[in-house]
């Protein structure tokens, strides 16, 4: 695998000019996959803007005011994905990523209060020793739960870095979802139905709208209003 990534053939997802010069960094393995994720470094630099090089980016995470769900950040390839939030520390701003209508990743300013919290999907669950039921969110992390309470689909509000679930999201007629992938990325829509289907089949999720697509594009983001702030300010 290589470990250098050059721009003009970065995914699509990633708002990073592509003339500029010839390389870009390439995320590490870890909670996103490179497709669903960007570098901090080059967020740092290319999205936010808050240095002019790699040199300072490097910098700045050097001096543990950059936080990600919470946690310091050091390493400028660690990846940061959907609904992650970046804090720094220094300027007290914070930012939650999200997709647009154009499929690409963008850092959404929010406000104090938010920084606290994130949505994540459960997209995996399995029982565990001593009946205990254990979810796999789509950021990778994995909850340990007493009872088996949730759907894959279904979208959990929980507190970072502390992981405490304060809230949750059914995937069900009458949530809203954002979608994430598919003809409509970036919209925010009103699930009307979901079927699931037989074997290898994919589930479709279809919505009032009018639209459908695949479950895995599909993140619920509240029920009657949108949890979080979004960048789009029609539901629709």
């Amino acid at each position: 695998m290589k470990k250098h990534m050059k721009r003009m053939t970065a995914p699509r997802t990633w708002t990073v000019p592509r003339k500029t010069s010839h390389w870009v960094a390439k995320p590490r393995p870890g909670p996103h996959g490179q497709l669903e994720s960007v570098p901090v470094g080059t967020v740092l630099r290319d999205m936010l803007k808050v240095c002019d090089n790699a040199r300072e980016a490097r910098f700045i995470l050097g001096s543990r005011t950059v936080l990600v769900d919470g946690r310091v950040v050091t390493d400028p390839k660690f990846p940061v994905g959907l609904m992650d939030v970046l804090t720094l520390k220094e300027t007290k701003t914070s930012y939650r990523m999200l997709i647009d209508y154009k499929g690409k990743l963008r850092a959404m300013p929010i406000d104090e209060n938010e920084s606290g919290w994130k949505l994540a999907r459960v997209d995996h669950k399995t029982t565990v020793r001593g009946g205990k039921t254990q979810v796999t969110l789509h950021d990778g992390r994995n909850l340990l739960l007493p009872k088996d309470q949730y759907k894959t689909g279904d979208v959990l509000k929980i507190e970072v870095p502390s992981q405490r679930v304060l809230k949750a999201f059914k995937l069900d007629k009458g949530s809203l979802a954002l979608l994430t992938g598919g003809s409509h990325p970036g919209a925010v829509q009103t699930v009307e139905s979901y079927v699931v289907k037989r074997g290898s089949a994919s589930n479709i999720v279809t919505f009032k709208e009018g639209p459908s697509t695949v479950k895995e594009n599909v993140f619920v983001v509240g029920e009657k209003l949108p949890e979080i702030k979004l960048m789009e300010a029609r539901i629709a």
